[in-house]
């Protein structure tokens, strides 16, 4: 058996497409576009890339993008005046603080402090608690982005056998929340867990959330099942040189010869994680402003 490759490159660039067509719609309708507002402290290389590619396919998919860089002295009052203005500001729909922050930031006061109505990151613990109880609310990106491309390959989800292993609140515990919303039979494993191997093998859907690279063994695997590798360790590569390094995830590759199916790391998570972004902006727009909100995997 090898494993079908989950594209997420491909579902990324189709979800993207569709934001755009609704985008383009709701400017002929209404004269106005969703805005999102991201906001970065300090000059973390990788958190600039990522800031960069959020704005460029912003701006791609015809929304509004503001960008605000801090230095990384700014204090957490300076930071907190800067939310309260986007909050405040008509043409942002969508409010994201980069993180990590600098460690003279809590984070979790600034996460507080956005509108839960522009949280497009899915933390405010408003929209936490929305998503716990099954009512609507903003979701987190990335496992928003694992359940699409969970419905893509699978389907129906109901009646499915899925295991989360990780149990942050920023992929593992929402992406059990969204499995069991879709009827799945839901364990949450992590690193306390009795013969993980075993519950890992009970899986007909696998999704490894714990940062750790090649953690997730082939025998660990029930065999046909899909895994969603959410993983992005960077480990020393020497084959490519002196110094040099690249991403791998948490599942080993050789993995594949025994799934059903498997995100690919880079180019399976990833791409849908900042989709989800701009579809939750998207989302956001039209909530706060009293327009339909259309379904995007119709």
């Amino acid at each position: 058996m090898t494993a079908t490759l989950i594209d997420g490159k491909a579902q990324a660039a189709v979800l993207r497409a569709r934001i755009g067509t609704q985008v383009a719609a709701l400017r002929a309708a209404h004269g106005a576009v969703p805005g999102l507002a991201v906001v970065l402290v300090g000059e973390n290389p990788a958190s600039q890339v990522y800031v960069r590619s959020k704005a460029k396919q912003t701006v791609e998919a015809g929304m509004a993008s503001f960008e605000h860089v801090l230095p990384v002295d700014t204090r957490e009052s300076d930071l907190l005046a800067l939310v309260a203005r986007l909050n405040a500001d008509p043409a942002v729909d969508g409010i994201l603080v980069q993180l990590p922050l600098p460690a003279q930031i809590n984070p979790d006061r600034v996460i507080e402090a956005i509108d839960p109505a522009k949280d497009v990151d899915g933390f405010h613990p408003v929209n936490a608690g929305r998503l716990a109880i099954g009512t609507a609310g903003l979701v987190p990106c990335t496992p928003l982005g694992c359940l699409m491309l969970l419905r893509a390959q699978l389907g129906d989800l109901a009646g499915l056998d899925a295991v989360v292993v990780g149990r942050s609140s920023i992929v593992g515990k929402p992406m059990a929340l969204l499995l069991i919303g879709a009827s799945c039979t839901v364990t949450v494993a992590h690193s306390r867990t009795r013969d993980l191997p075993a519950v890992c093998r009970r899986a007909d859907i696998l999704v490894a959330a714990v940062g750790r690279s090649g953690m997730i063994k082939p025998d660990w695997v029930k065999p046909g099942a899909t895994v969603i590798d959410v993983g992005i360790n960077r480990v020393e590569a020497p084959e490519l040189g002196a110094g040099r390094t690249r991403i791998v995830g948490d599942v080993d590759p050789a993995v594949e010869a025994v799934a059903g199916a498997l995100t690919p790391v880079p180019g399976g998570v990833g791409p849908m994680t900042i989709a989800c972004l701009l579809a939750n902006t998207l989302t956001a727009a039209c909530a706060r402003r009293g327009w339909a909100v259309p379904d995007l995997e119709a």
